[in-house]
């Protein structure tokens, strides 16, 4: 890492003493990034974005959101009434959530297909699952603090899962209520976790990149870099890429906050909660859904919460389920094939978790549920012993495959 030389005094009096200006300099100008990354590598950048967003737009909420079951839906409709542009800031932060899902999912899935979690990304590939759990966690605690219809039934159903855990489930969630029913003990502790753990992803991030920049990017090929050629500077080329994308996503955002900002929302939730009535059907935000659907898929209570978290637990250890020295899809004939049926999979279990649980719907949750664990648990594992992938590039400079066989990667 070479030592860049500043002019301007002020610059060089904090670079002495604190070298930052000299680490962003290497990190634009000097970090060698892989030059055939499509645009399917905006997304991670795009979340960071998305995450400065929700914070800034969290705080400005929370200046103006009463926490207590009295005030709370009060509180929401002032802010969309009263506060100034609290519509807009609202509407940018309900939606921003969903926006940042469908970000975080498409950066998962674009992992997934180019195996961005094999050696020696394992750790980064983990890291990335703790960030979609405590974006799932922070979620969730964030759809009750309206405290309508669907936020207090949300709150009472999921909360509820954990007592089917032997032993300490009662307890747990007693403690989650603080007593013995959701009530305000309940919505003062999902706010100020709510409030914290916007920062704690902001951390793991932080380590999210740093083990990025350990090993460099994966790219399309899933090949090494091997030469100069291979690679550019990250800065202008991919900057103005990101930037473009960025142009795109707010182009996109603020059609729909604009246009159709309760898109994506449920109408229930414009209900003041009520312990008294019951809706006709609970379901959680849309990004939830499939997990939900692996919830319902298993009669039995514990086996439906194991289900469910067993779901994302999976991910940690996919980078030993697929052994395969290979890492790109493109050159997995089979794995391809396999990658898309798990896409239209997740598809259809999240359409599983919108219906009621019954009839078809049931029937179908269950078949998804049994092809996603067979997916990761079954079918990877012996890809990596039966597929036979097509002959890698020498570089990815050059588009010649080798003529020897698949190597290691």
């Amino acid at each position: 890492m070479s030592t860049p030389e500043f002019n301007n005094p002020i610059v060089k009096w904090i670079e002495y003493r604190l070298p930052i200006f000299s680490m962003m300099h290497h990190e634009m100008h000097e970090y060698p990034t892989p030059k055939n990354l499509n645009y399917f590598w905006n997304f991670g950048s795009l979340a960071g974005f998305v995450l400065v967003i929700m914070i800034v737009s969290g705080i400005v909420l929370s200046m103006n959101y009463t926490a207590h079951v009295d005030y709370a839906f009060a509180s929401v409709e002032r802010i969309m009434r009263d506060v100034n542009f609290g519509w807009l800031v609202r509407y940018i932060h309900m939606n921003g959530a969903s926006f940042f899902f469908i970000i975080v999912y498409i950066h998962i899935f674009r992992g997934l297909y180019y195996g961005s979690y094999k050696a020696p990304r394992e750790l980064l590939w983990i890291l990335g699952v703790i960030i979609l759990l405590l974006m799932m966690a922070t979620a969730f605690m964030g759809y009750v603090l309206p405290w309508g219809q669907m936020s207090f039934w949300g709150a009472t159903v999921i909360t509820n899962l954990f007592s089917a855990l032997p032993l300490v489930g009662e307890h747990i969630v007693t403690w989650l209520w603080g007593g013995f029913t959701v009530d305000n003990p309940t919505l003062n502790r999902f706010f100020s976790l709510h409030y914290l753990l916007p920062f704690v992803i902001a951390g793991v991030v932080i380590l999210h990149l740093a083990a990025l920049h350990q090993h460099g990017s994966n790219n399309p090929l899933g090949i090494d870099i091997k030469q100069k050629g291979d690679t550019l500077p990250f800065h202008p080329y991919y900057t103005i890429k990101d930037l473009f994308g960025i142009g795109v996503f707010l182009t996109i955002f603020v059609a729909v906050i604009c246009f159709a900002p309760n898109y994506m929302g449920h109408p229930d939730n414009y209900i003041p909660a009520n312990p008294l009535v019951t809706p006709t059907h609970i379901v959680p935000e849309w990004y939830f859904l499939p997990f939900y659907a692996i919830l319902r898929a298993i009669p039995d209570k514990l086996g439906g919460v194991l289900a469910m978290f067993a779901a994302i637990a999976v991910l940690f250890v996919l980078p030993w389920l697929d052994r395969s020295p290979i890492r790109s899809a493109k050159f997995r004939p089979i794995y391809f094939v396999l990658f898309w049926v798990l896409v239209a999979d997740c598809i259809l279990l999240g359409f599983c978790g919108a219906k009621p649980p019954e009839g078809i719907w049931v029937i179908l949750s269950q078949l998804g549920t049994a092809y996603y664990f067979a997916h990761f648990l079954v079918l990877l594992p012996l890809l990596s012993l039966y597929e036979r992938p097509i002959n890698l590039p020498l570089s990815i400079s050059s588009p010649k495959a080798s003529a020897s066989e698949p190597q290691a990667v």
